[in-house]
């Protein structure tokens, strides 16, 4: 028994619990809510908590992580449920995209809501006053070039994203590769991989880098050039316009994550590694900074300035179908959309008008904010919650069970489903396939137990045939949904399906059902005792379920034996009086 009140001084008595499946310590949450019912409030100045040592003393580290650390982060329960479906398809005044956004799960998602709606007002109000771009007679396919130079830019990234996740894409990214580098510091810089490590998370590229010396550093080496300097031409978009340097070229080293890969060339440098990280480490202290590099940095350096002035749109790149062996229809059919872009980049008429570039920024702008508006909507609407898409899956489970119409409406065999608490349409599909009618009342309880039962176990060799088949029949309609589901979309598989139908109790409750006592079941099942009532507990509760779906479809026969079962389970201990309680 748990006491939920207030006390001047809490007794733990051990540390260690059971949480059903092994032992362990208290978690800093499960801690933190009994220790703090020491001290009352207006009556005790301080709380006193004492920790029992029977066994050994605890160590000091547990001690500290089970008081001073981090409680486990809250997990929401919300899952959707037929029943739930159902019954709210049946009201009205409430959906079922309300009910999943005023869920827990949704709640770091729509904590923001507010500030969306402002943010939107703001970009809604500053879109009205931007001036339009024209884009009538040689720029009129602007707006066209700007989503087909978007779109490229998108259909590479997702390329790039596949090669690095693939075998042969991190095999490529060894030491001496020319790489374009594309982060927060550099944009289409080329590189050259001087080591690879691998970390926890990912593998690690330590690169060195073309940049800008430091004193003319700028807008440039950081990819955030003025914007009549950034408007894309062709050549731009179809290569990777390489970062070149205005004044001197320096380098830098920097360790890069794959995201930080742009793409990797064909160019293979020869290069001494350890000796390039030795030579930039000790030049970056303050005694030996103004010493000249190297031979093997200055030679690595100038042969990444040569390639970068060779190939101003950027040197050949791995190819991720022919050199890299990639055969996913994602990348095969994104290398082909991709060339199709570049040709109708190369083909489009607006940038030979003078006023290309001015009415390309004024575009851009406005096609910025409207793609942050729209991010926003679709923030702010049914569209993004996390659960819509089951949503929609387990409606269309529905519908092509005959539950609900097109339009949505329940039909009777949902409304039959709205009646049970669990296991809604596998009850309901072997109601209306008529596999409980022909049963006795023992028999139908023993075997709805295989949908409450908690603990797995086949249902033995001494059942009665009827019951065999029964078990079989069960089965076979619980394999139908759960193809059902998976044409439908549901991640569940149909062996997980049916895997959670549990029969090892089977002829424990069909013996109880038949007046056995108590005592005498133990030996029939190495279940403990407890699970055993629970199941009995629950399949009560169940067949009175079933009770009111079968008047409500016009099955008294069916109603009575429901009737009857309950009746035959509702006896002796099971369902004695708690002496808690009462």
């Amino acid at each position: 028994m748990g006491v939920n009140m207030p006390a001047r001084t809490v007794v733990f008595d051990s540390m260690r619990k059971h949480d059903g499946s092994a032992f362990r310590d208290l978690l800093p949450g499960e801690y933190v809510q009994m220790a703090g019912r020491a001290g009352r409030r207006g009556l005790d100045p301080t709380g006193t908590v004492v920790l029992l040592c029977k066994a050994r003393v605890p160590e000091m580290a547990d001690l500290h992580r089970m008081m001073m650390g981090k409680p486990s982060q809250l997990q929401s329960q919300f899952r959707l449920t037929y029943t739930m479906i159902l019954n709210l398809l049946r009201v009205d005044a409430l959906r079922v995209e309300d009910m999943m956004k005023r869920s827990f799960s949704e709640f770091p998602f729509r904590k923001d809501s507010k500030a969306h709606e402002q943010t939107l007002a703001e970009l809604t109000k500053k879109l009205g006053s931007l001036e339009e771009p024209d884009v009538t007679g040689q720029l009129a396919d602007l707006p066209d070039y700007y989503g087909w130079g978007e779109e490229l830019v998108e259909t590479r990234s997702r390329i790039q994203q596949r090669i690095l996740e693939s075998v042969n894409g991190l095999k490529s990214l060894s030491v001496g590769r020319v790489v374009v580098v594309k982060s927060q510091e550099h944009h289409n810089a080329l590189g050259v991989i001087l080591q690879v490590s691998s970390s926890s998370a990912s593998r690690v590229f330590t690169t060195l880098v073309l940049c800008d010396k430091p004193e003319s550093q700028g807008l440039q080496d950081r990819g955030l050039a003025t914007p009549t300097a950034d408007v894309p031409h062709p050549d731009d978009l179809v290569g990777f316009k390489l970062f070149l340097p205005e004044g001197p070229c320096d380098h830098t080293v920097a360790k890069l994550q794959p995201a930080d890969v742009a793409a990797i060339t064909t160019k293979v440098l020869r290069v001494h590694g350890e000796k390039i990280l030795e030579d930039f480490s000790k030049r970056q202290q303050p005694k030996f900074r103004k010493d000249p590099p190297l031979a093997a940095v200055a030679t690595a350096v100038q042969e990444l300035v040569r390639l970068a002035q060779a190939c101003p749109a950027g040197p050949p790149t791995l190819d991720p179908v022919s050199d890299l062996q990639l055969k996913d229809v994602s990348v095969v059919e994104g290398g082909l959309r991709a060339r199709k872009l570049e040709e109708l980049i190369r083909g489009a008429q607006c940038v030979h008008s003078p006023r290309f570039s001015a009415q390309y920024v004024k575009l851009r702008e406005r096609m910025r904010i409207q793609k942050e508006m729209a991010r926003l909507r679709f923030l702010l609407s049914d569209q993004s919650l996390l659960l819509l898409p089951e949503y929609h899956q387990r409606v269309e489970v529905l519908r092509t069970l005959g539950y609900v119409d097109e339009a949505g409406t329940v039909k009777l065999a949902g409304r039959v489903a709205c009646a049970m608490s669990s296991h809604e349409l596998l009850l309901t599909e072997l109601m209306f396939d008529n596999a409980l009618s022909a049963l006795r009342p023992e028999e139908i309880a023993a075997l709805l137990s295989g949908l409450v039962c908690q603990t797995p176990g086949d249902p033995g060799d001494h059942l009665p045939s009827t019951l065999k088949q029964g078990v079989e029949r069960v089965r076979a309609v619980a394999k139908r949904i759960g193809e059902v589901q998976v044409a439908c979309g549901l991640n569940q598989t149909v062996e997980e399906f049916v895997g959670e139908l549990n029969f090892g109790l089977v002829e424990v409750v069909y013996e109880w059902a038949r007046g056995m006592p108590f005592s005498e079941l133990a030996g029939l099942s190495g279940t403990p005792e407890g699970l055993v009532v629970r199941c009995i507990q629950r399949l009560a509760e169940m067949c009175r379920s079933l009770r009111g779906a079968a008047r409500l479809v016009g099955e008294p026969v069916l109603g009575a034996k429901m009737e009857t079962a309950a009746t035959l389970l509702r006896r002796d201990i099971v369902f004695a009086a708690s002496l808690y309680t009462q």
